[in-house]
């Protein structure tokens, strides 16, 4: 199992509950090519192939272009993807399970290397606030009537 890199500098971990079922909300986190869509924060994104460990896809956010790749995906429930960018090394987790009032998102994320290590608190900052957003976004989108 894939899990943050703990020693990074930065480190961020948040939560959301979202009234809606753990199917829906994994589909909607999973359909990579629709997040402009809902979230703010992504300009554009471009899965290149099928969504499993091994697809890479692209995506473009807070005007960093970004290449990522999925490196593990339990369906309907876990995925993590890798990435660099600007000399950042990115790991993202992402879980979804089903609780008595919806879904529990957790996600959690890791930045390392040399820009991090001279801006760590910065950039701590930064990641909390782009995940909050995302989730955010997430809980607004998945909680939306049909």
């Amino acid at each position: 199992m894939h899990t943050v890199d703990s020693t990074a500098p930065v480190v961020v971990s948040l939560a959301a509950l979202i009234d809606a079922p753990t199917a829906a909300v994994w589909a909607l986190h999973t359909g990579i090519d629709n997040w402009p869509a809902w979230n703010t924060g992504i300009d554009r994104a471009r899965l290149d192939g099928p969504l499993k460990a091994g697809t890479g896809f692209r995506w473009l956010t807070h005007g960093m272009d970004i290449t990522s790749t999925v490196v593990e995906l339990v369906p309907g429930r876990r995925i993590v993807w890798e990435g660099t960018v600007q000399g950042i090394t990115g790991i993202h987790v992402w879980t979804f399970d089903q609780a008595d009032a919806g879904t529990v998102v957790h996600t959690e994320e890791s930045w390392s290397g040399e820009p991090v290590d001279a801006a760590a608190d910065d950039l701590t900052t930064a990641l909390r606030t782009s995940l909050q957003s995302w989730l955010d976004c997430l809980k607004a989108r998945a909680e939306r009537p049909a």
